[in-house]
């Protein structure tokens, strides 16, 4: 059996996520505590406590997400758990490519924390709230959805932003352009065309402001070679040499999450199973759709991670 390690995106965190870990691993309770002191703010009582509407602040979500999927790692090691050991390949969904890079030791979790927060604020201030969407679309091809973009742009910007799964593709940009997407999806046979409850239109070339914050910010952190190769996100093949990963962590701001076609890659490096780390199971569904064949586990909490560990 081989294994990749997957860390979740924004849409899995949820309100107590990651609080189990912390009473019942002191490994875990030091990742908590470094993000704290990292970012000079008690994140854990939002994370373990709310209230909701400020764990979904994105410049705290992106954080937390990563903090719940470290803990976890963390929780392995303690329990004599290599990663490199467990699994040939990590991957991440958006900003669960820096929990990725974290885990493999590309670089460190406060590095981490300080950057996910920076992205986070940064994303938000790229685009004036209400100027900016995004929307799901739900039965039709990433083919058939580039098509719907071109048509329904008018001289704004809507893209492609998330290839999640077959018939699950993510649109992105002026709120306008992507209102235009869902009506224009319909007439070409959408099963659904939803607004997402977003603060700002991630993943499209909208976010360049932030995408020039991110490079200043990344010029001043020492990226390592991950332990593991990692499956980056506008790419969606493995990446190992720092410096392509600093550059595609720039580029994953404006560019497309290829996670379709990422799982796809795993599946063809002879992956079989996909092991979700963190809060949530959204992955695991996505990878049901992609592949029927891939075999999933989440842990999220120490008894998922005590049953995993009793099959290896």
């Amino acid at each position: 059996m081989t294994r990749a390690l997957v860390f979740p995106g924004q849409g899995s965190q949820f309100v107590g996520m990651g609080k189990s870990l912390d009473e019942a691993e002191p490994a875990a309770r030091l990742v908590f505590e470094e993000v704290n002191d990292a970012l000079s703010q008690d994140l854990s009582k939002i994370m373990w406590e709310g209230p909701e509407e400020d764990l979904r602040l994105t410049e705290n979500t992106q954080p937390a997400l990563m903090a719940v999927s470290l803990a976890v790692i963390r929780t392995l090691e303690a329990g004599g758990l290599k990663i490199d050991e467990i699994a040939s390949h990590v991957a991440g969904h958006s900003l669960g490519e820096y929990s990725a890079l974290a885990a493999t030791g590309a670089f460190g979790i406060a590095d981490a924390a300080k950057l996910l927060k920076l992205r986070g604020q940064a994303m938000q201030r790229a685009v004036p709230v209400g100027d900016g969407a995004m929307a799901a679309i739900l039965g039709l091809s990433m083919d058939d959805v580039n098509t719907v973009c071109e048509e329904a742009a008018s001289g704004e910007i809507v893209v492609a932003a998330n290839d999640n799964a077959d018939g699950q593709v993510v649109v992105s940009g002026h709120k306008g352009a992507v209102e235009r997407a869902i009506e224009i999806a319909k007439t070409k046979g959408a099963k659904r065309g939803l607004l997402l409850p977003v603060s700002a239109p991630f993943h499209c070339p909208l976010m360049k402001p932030a995408a020039d914050e991110m490079k200043a910010a990344l010029a001043d952190v020492e990226i390592k070679r991950p332990v593991l190769p990692v499956i980056a996100n506008v790419l969606a093949v493995p990446i190992s040499e720092p410096e392509g990963i600093k550059t595609l962590l720039v580029e994953q701001v404006t560019g497309a999450v290829r996670w379709r076609e990422s799982v796809g890659s795993m599946t063809s490096l002879g992956i079989d199973r996909m092991v979700e780390v963190g809060a949530g199971k959204v992955l695991s569904g996505l990878a049901r759709r992609i592949d029927r064949d891939l075999a999933t586990t989440n842990l999220q909490d120490p008894a998922d991670i005590e049953a995993f560990a009793a099959t290896l």
